[in-house]
């Protein structure tokens, strides 16, 4: 399993990558930005550490330019980074009561939200 961890950098992004301890980087980075909504509450949204020029998380942070490392990292934001620097759905446990039926139930196509 990966070590997932949310850090500000020194120019003050959050970012929330695979931590490799030995090697000194942030692997796969992916940039956390808040967006308001007009109910007056947040939205949050999870891009590439490169985007719009990288599409991918993919890439190396050093360590070096951590300024903060949050003591937690939040298990639902775990879950949607694995799930968009993967590809893959994941579902917690107990959780997929929702694939009954043919086509697999309510599962949405999110690929349509994704830039091409």
């Amino acid at each position: 399993m990966y070590d997932i961890r949310l850090v500000k950098l020194v120019n003050g992004e959050m970012v929330l990558g695979k931590w490799d301890q030995e090697a000194g980087v942030i692997r796969d980075p992916a940039v956390l930005q808040t967006i308001p909504t007009a109910q007056g509450g947040v939205q949050m949204l999870l891009l590439p550490f490169g985007y719009p020029f990288d599409q991918e998380m993919a890439g190396e942070i050093e360590v070096k330019h951590v300024l903060f490392q949050y003591k937690s990292t939040p298990e639902e934001l775990k879950t949607k980074y694995l799930e968009a620097s993967t590809n893959l759905t994941l579902s917690a446990p107990g959780g997929l009561h929702n694939l009954g039926g043919p086509g697999g139930g309510n599962i949405a196509d999110f690929s349509k939200f994704l830039k091409k």
